[in-house]
């Protein structure tokens, strides 16, 4: 249970893929104007991402060595065409949004990444919760972008005005606003890793 927990864990905080693995940014540069953004793409990202994760680590002792790539991108456009379908169905609005960036989690850096270093390497569960946690680490990371970036470019939450005669600065919900929250937002995360780290170190210096 511990070994679980930790898969799940280690995806939202230590190795979160947007602040601290630097992976995914495209996306969460692009589509990070509005928290409801941040929500469908997470979402749509982590369906796909637990949806491969499954398939790979049950077949990873049947694919070819060989051809591991090639398979892992045909079960992964499978998970991105089922995701597309549902949006254009049942969520036109959000498909519009999110636009091209739904196709490109084919080649997404953080799922084939978790399908190569990890699903094809690990059992079943253990891929499951990997999965879990990379996919809730990005979607709270694009939540945590897209709130900052909505509030200060727009003065809302949700499309919600919060303050009235509220002056927004524009440039927040364009892309350098973006470049600049994601900036910020990481040099925060590797500071309090760093930090952490640096307390680890001086405990045993202590006790001597």
């Amino acid at each position: 249970m511990k070994s679980l927990f930790y898969e799940f864990r280690k995806g939202i905080t230590l190795e979160n893929p947007v602040f601290i693995l630097a992976l995914g940014l495209c996306p969460a540069l692009a589509i990070s104007n509005s928290i409801k953004n941040a929500i469908g793409m997470g979402a749509a990202a982590t369906f796909v991402l637990l949806g491969s994760n499954i398939i790979i680590s049950s077949l990873r002792k049947v694919i070819p060595a060989k051809v591991r790539i090639p398979c892992f991108i045909v079960v992964i456009a499978t998970f991105v065409t089922i995701v597309e379908l549902i949006l254009q169905a049942y969520f036109p609005t959000l498909d519009k949004a999110l636009g091209i960036y739904v196709p490109l989690i084919v080649v997404n850096c953080i799922i084939m990444g978790r399908a190569e270093g990890h699903a094809s390497k690990n059992r079943l569960l253990n891929s499951i919760f990997d999965a879990l946690g990379m996919g809730c680490g990005f979607t709270l990371a694009l939540i945590i972008i897209s709130a900052i970036r909505e509030f200060t470019g727009a003065g809302t939450i949700f499309g919600i005005p919060l303050i009235k005669n509220f002056e927004p600065a524009i440039i927040f919900i364009l892309a350098p606003g973006a470049l600049l929250v994601m900036g910020c937002l990481t040099g925060m995360f590797n500071w309090m890793k760093m930090r952490k780290r640096i307390i680890i170190e001086a405990k045993p210096r202590q006790l001597r």
